[in-house]
């Protein structure tokens, strides 16, 4: 389990998306996509992967794309980091922080998060082969990844209606 380092303030969070696009301190941002799906059994399960540098539980993130929408992007690192076709939501529930770190430096990140409601997995992705993905529930997903800010998202996500939220997204699809 990754070591969590205390921070002196409050983890910023805004489950409603009352700030969006907030930025850290540094105003480096980043774009992800909270990658879900409701199994067969009726149970709510989000999809983590294995960062690439610590191995460390993390959902689909990265830099905004020049040109495209946030939601966009987001929904472009769930197709390029776990091969996921969905439907995206355009609006952000919320962000959270981590340390980026490099061998040069440690940056504060804000990460704004999109829902995405998974579709399929497709057979070949461009980062297939490099993380581990696995389904988990909302408690197990929270207790997994190191982000105090995420683990509160991933409790406090609640989908509506799956089939009526995916029927009325069906204008937002991603390829």
């Amino acid at each position: 389990m990754a070591h969590h380092h205390r921070q002196n303030r409050q983890t910023m969070i805004s489950i409603s998306a009352e700030h969006p696009k907030k930025r850290s301190v540094e105003g480096k941002r980043q774009v992800a996509a909270l990658v879900f799906r409701i199994s067969e059994t009726g149970r709510l399960q989000f999809l983590l992967m294995t960062s690439l540098g610590t191995g460390r539980a993390v959902i689909p993130k990265g830099w905004p794309m020049k040109g495209l929408p946030d939601y966009e992007a987001a929904a472009t690192e769930a197709y390029e980091e776990a091969g996921i076709v969905g439907d995206i939501d355009r609006t952000s529930i919320g962000s959270y922080e981590y340390l980026k770190r490099s061998t040069s430096n440690i940056k504060l990140v804000s990460v704004e998060v999109f829902p995405l409601r998974a579709k399929r997995q497709r057979k070949t992705w461009p980062e297939r082969g490099r993380r581990e993905l696995g389904w988990f529930g909302p408690e197990d997903a929270a207790n997994l990844v190191s982000e105090p800010g995420l683990s509160r998202l991933l409790r406090a996500f609640h989908p509506i209606a799956t089939d009526e939220w995916a029927r009325s997204r069906a204008d937002r699809k991603h390829p």
